[in-house]
């Protein structure tokens, strides 16, 4: 019975943070948007501040600098014309790609347990500012290619939820995360072969074969993400991020996936546009 309660929490939830990102993302003007960015790095940075276990003078001064940071951002891109952009947001994104690519895995599977508040604070930032420049910038090419790869998120985070519920059984990270498993992976990625069958039907944007590898190489990237939030609350000793969202916890509970995505794809996409 409480299974059930949560799973209809979490479905009403989704369905209502879905139409909200629609109005965003194709009614309302640009600037809504970039509030929107504003405000999710924000919240994210409150989280992250608890789970670093930063309090008092220390948690509002990480908060004014990572706006400062945020607002800089904001006001680089309203000043410079889009091939200045280019080369400093690669730089950021490169950091994004340190962190998932090489820190993060060894981070894992070394078994750290970071107790510098400073160090924290920092991984915080490479975890959080990526992800907001990631969200601006793939809205700047256009709203359905962020829409689009948000959905990859989405449907493989469903994909390994109810395979992971009705076939799991060999654990995945059982010291980081017993709840998730191998065959929720095969689900994810499941999940996200159908969605890209059905968005290249629709689209015939790129070769399918590469399009797929693409698309679980994403999930491997969402696993990781997934997995490193869930590693930083154990250290942290808690189950949620925080509670603002009923049914899924924190906000960090939603997008820990994005993270580790959005800011790659960003990347590969402007390296594109060099070539």
């Amino acid at each position: 019975m409480k299974g059930s309660r949560v799973l209809k929490s979490r479905i009403i939830t989704a369905v209502i943070l879905l139409l909200l990102l629609l109005l965003v993302l194709f009614a309302l003007p640009d600037s809504w948007w970039i509030a929107v960015v504003v405000l999710v790095v924000m919240q994210g940075t409150l989280e992250w501040s608890k789970l670093s276990k930063l309090s008092g003078r220390n948690a509002y001064i990480y908060s004014a600098l990572t706006l400062a940071l945020m607002l800089m951002l904001v006001w680089f891109d309203n000043n410079h014309t889009d091939a200045e952009q280019v080369i400093p947001h690669l730089m950021i994104y490169a950091v994004s790609a340190l962190l998932w690519l090489i820190i993060v895995p060894t981070w894992m599977i070394a078994g750290w347990r970071v107790e510098s508040q400073f160090l924290m604070c920092l991984t915080g930032w490479a975890v959080l500012m990526p992800t907001g420049l990631a969200m601006l910038d793939l809205h700047a090419i256009s709203p359905w290619v962020l829409l689009l790869l948000m959905g990859l998120v989405w449907v493989a985070d469903i994909g390994a939820y109810f395979a992971g519920r009705r076939f799991g059984k060999n654990k995945l990270a059982p010291s980081i995360s017993p709840g998730k498993t191998w065959e929720g992976v095969a689900g994810g990625m499941l999940g996200v072969s159908v969605y890209v069958l059905i968005v290249h039907a629709v689209v015939p944007f790129a070769f399918l074969p590469v399009l797929l590898l693409a698309a679980w190489w994403w999930v491997g990237l969402a696993v990781i993400g997934d997995l490193f939030e869930s590693a930083i609350k154990r250290q942290a000793g808690v189950k949620d991020s925080g509670a603002l969202l009923p049914g899924h916890g924190g906000l960090l509970d939603r997008i820990d996936a994005l993270t580790s995505t959005l800011p790659l794809a960003t990347m590969v996409i402007l390296f594109g546009q060099l070539s």
